[in-house]
């Protein structure tokens, strides 16, 4: 059991774990089923006349107790909702994090904005107000804000940034179902916008969608405008008052959210109650940073961070240890920021013309160089893990991931088993 499989030696675990892509990882049944079939009997699959999409609208707004819920086909196309209603200048900026899925980065670039990068806390990966407030121009627009792995935002500094400068503060909650912000709020309800996404690997799913919540009606009426092509149907004119995409979700993705909806706080609290056994049983193993507040969490992932002097090793090192020993983990969860992927970094937009980070309306060109945001880049490259959560984890799956850690930091903290760095 002392030797590392990855040098030959038996490995804690063979069977796999549960995951979002099997029918043991996921709540999905025949209330689903059900709901589905009724939709089919009804002949209406569209949105348009339909009863599932309203009521979903209706009821994701009552459950996070703000006044205005709009469905669309995706979590990007919810963000891409919230900057649509704001309806940004060629050249505006939009300040976002570096560590995050390259759907929050999208709606920027299809509205011809350019994408500010603030640098994250070493501890979290979130962004850092401080960073955020040094990159406020005149040209600046919104600030996302991403609750990454499942993690609350400090919204409360962020908001205060945004009002001061005048701008939108956009959540993106795509990993963050019932996270409670500092004030005890659920994420979403701390900005302008909360954008959620009903993914595939999502904490609840109708295998893509997505929602965004208000209580703005101003901005309410602009994204549901925005999702339906700017076609103001309520008015029974074939009119279109503003730019917009054809973002509408379907009957048969609405009623199965329905459903999904029903059994988040049981999703969630799973979660929660397996996260926080790991986390008890990884304490005070040196170099090993579990995640905090594991009751705010909603533990889409579970995040690790490392401090590779004390724990023999950098993530890589440690994600090809575990791997071995059959637990689902990941390396700094993205393979580099997304300011350096190429579609940023070499300017693969808009026919090769690299608009608008090419010409904007200020008087320098946008380049994201290596360096750009250390804090990111350290994370990425050396210190952060993530495990692979489901809500279907038993207790039994959990002691494995512990028993695996607390092998692989023998070995690596062993100067007989150490592997070479890689």
């Amino acid at each position: 059991m002392n030797q590392l499989a990855m040098h030959g030696g038996t490995p804690v675990r063979t069977a796999p774990f549960p995951s979002a892509m099997d029918p043991e990882g996921r709540t999905l049944g025949t209330e689903e089923a059900a709901a589905l079939g009724e939709v089919i009997s009804s002949g209406r699959l569209g949105a348009g006349g339909g009863t599932q999409v309203p009521a979903l609208e209706s009821e994701f707004a009552e459950y996070y107790g703000v006044a205005h819920a709009v469905a669309c086909t995706s979590g990007t196309a919810a963000l891409h909702l919230a900057v649509g209603a704001l309806d940004p200048a060629p050249g505006d900026e939009i300040i976002t994090a570096p560590i995050t899925d390259f759907g929050t980065v999208i709606p920027i670039l299809a509205h011809n904005a350019v994408p500010v990068f603030a640098d994250v806390d070493p501890g979290t990966g979130i962004l850092d107000p401080a960073s955020v407030d040094a990159l406020v121009t005149d040209r600046t627009r919104a600030i996302i804000a991403v609750h990454l792995t499942g993690a609350a935002a400090p919204i409360a500094e962020l908001a205060e940034i945004a009002r001061r400068h005048g701008v939108a503060l956009i959540e993106d909650c795509a990993q963050a179902y019932l996270t409670e912000l500092a004030d005890g709020k659920p994420a979403g309800t701390g900005g302008h916008v909360g954008c959620f996404s009903l993914q595939q690997y999502k904490h609840i799913t109708c295998g893509d969608g997505g929602l965004v919540i208000t209580s703005d009606a101003g901005l309410a009426a602009r994204m549901r405008l925005f999702a339906d092509k700017g076609w103001p149907r309520h008015t029974g004119e074939r009119t279109h008052l503003s730019l917009g995409m054809n973002y509408r979700m379907t009957e048969l993705q609405a009623a199965v959210a329905r459903v999904q909806l029903g059994k988040l706080a049981d999703v969630v609290a799973g979660r929660r109650t397996t996260a926080k056994r790991l986390a008890a049983a990884l304490a005070g193993l040196p170099g090993v940073r579990p995640p905090d507040d594991l009751d705010r969490h909603a533990v889409w992932l579970f995040p690790i961070v490392l401090d590779p002097a004390l724990a023999g090793g950098t993530n890589t090192e440690w994600a090809k240890a575990l791997d071995a020993e059959g637990i689902p983990v990941s390396a700094g969860y993205l393979s580099r920021p997304v300011y350096r992927y190429p579609v940023l970094a070499e300017r693969n937009l808009y026919g090769g013309s690299g608009f608008p980070l090419t010409s904007p309306p200020a008087s320098e060109e946008r380049h994201y160089p290596e360096g750009l945001c250390p804090n990111a880049e350290e994370l990425i490259g050396r210190t952060l893990l993530v495990v692979h959560w489901n809500e279907a984890y038993t207790e039994s799956d959990v002691d494995d991931i512990a028993t695996a850690f607390r092998k692989v930091h023998a070995a690596l903290t062993s100067t007989d088993e150490k592997p070479a760095r890689v």
